[in-house]
């Protein structure tokens, strides 16, 4: 693949490596929340996002406001969220009660998976709820540095258009991958369906749409060696544009009762405050970015 062109916008050469090193789900809990307040003192995380719909959003609107007196640069986005996946913690749509949307389940929440949202979600209600999730935390005082996606059900041929979109008309960046027809394929796609939207991310690219060379999620199905995982992705790295994703969160009662997979959220938690992390970040010789250079590249219309 040729080099990513926001490598030089961003002031680095075609062999530099640049990193954002995000946490989500913030505000979808409690526990996220304190989580990403000490991971943001501590300061190796670059990026987060809200989950605008989730109960502990206005808190965290708060605490985003509070950290931001000492942290001008802080960077928080928008996950745009239309799954609700958990069985006794749900949200839902803040934009719309109206069943015909495709964003309600039987049980009146998100649906808990991607597939019945890309299946049955009508592209105006999916704008239209990316729009006021945007909106609120705006409206709460967060100055927002981009768009991403919880689950990934925005990556759909249906969504992706209206996601970058409001992206460009807010003239912010949103998550996105130089995607090639053949990785589309492999996770399922059919190749016509593939091979439009490799051109469709390539035309993106090409009218200077920032677009990411690779996402890597620590896992959420193990908890273990986290920094031995952590350490070979970023030994392994090539050069481009990468984004490194954790889902940190505080060991408490209410995560235990929320989450099966609350072990590994603890463990991103741990190993975002850990010095030997810190040390390695340091030491791999990668460019840590957050969104908000990239924002403002943007905004400069380079």
């Amino acid at each position: 693949m040729n080099p990513n062109p926001y490598l030089k916008k961003l002031g680095f050469s075609d062999d530099d490596r640049a990193v954002i090193l995000h946490a989500d789900d913030i505000g979808m809990c409690q526990a996220g929340l304190a989580a990403y307040a000490e991971i943001v003192q501590f300061g190796v995380v670059s990026s987060a996002a809200v989950m605008v719909p989730c109960p502990w959003f206005p808190a965290t609107a708060v605490r985003y406001r509070t950290l931001q007196a000492t942290h001008p640069n802080l960077d928080l986005g928008v996950h745009v969220t239309l799954t609700s996946e958990w069985e006794g913690y749900r949200w839902g749509p803040i934009s719309t009660r109206d069943e015909t949307s495709g964003l309600l389940d039987a049980e009146g929440y998100f649906p808990r998976q991607t597939a019945p949202v890309q299946a049955h979600g009508r592209a105006a209600a999916v704008l239209a709820e990316m729009e006021a999730q945007l909106q609120r935390a705006l409206a709460a005082g967060i100055d927002v540095t981009h768009l991403d996606s919880h689950m990934g059900s925005i990556f759909h041929p249906q969504f992706m258009p209206l996601y970058i979109e409001l992206a460009q008309r807010h003239h912010i960046p949103a998550l996105a991958v130089r995607w090639q027809a053949s990785d589309l394929q492999a996770w399922g796609m059919d190749e016509v369906t593939a091979v439009a939207f490799a051109n469709w991310s390539q035309n993106l690219e090409a009218g200077g749409f920032p677009l990411m060379d690779s996402i890597f999620m620590m896992p959420l199905d193990s908890h273990e060696h986290r920094l031995d995982v952590a350490r070979q992705w970023l030994t392994n790295l090539p050069p481009g544009l990468h984004y490194f994703l954790i889902h940190p969160a505080q060991d408490t009662p209410e995560l235990r009762a929320m989450a099966p997979d609350w072990q590994a959220r603890v463990a991103d938690y741990h190993l975002f405050i850990n010095e030997a992390w810190r040390q390695t970040v340091v030491q791999s010789g990668v460019r840590v970015i957050g969104w908000r250079e990239i924002r403002e590249i943007m905004r400069l219309g380079n």
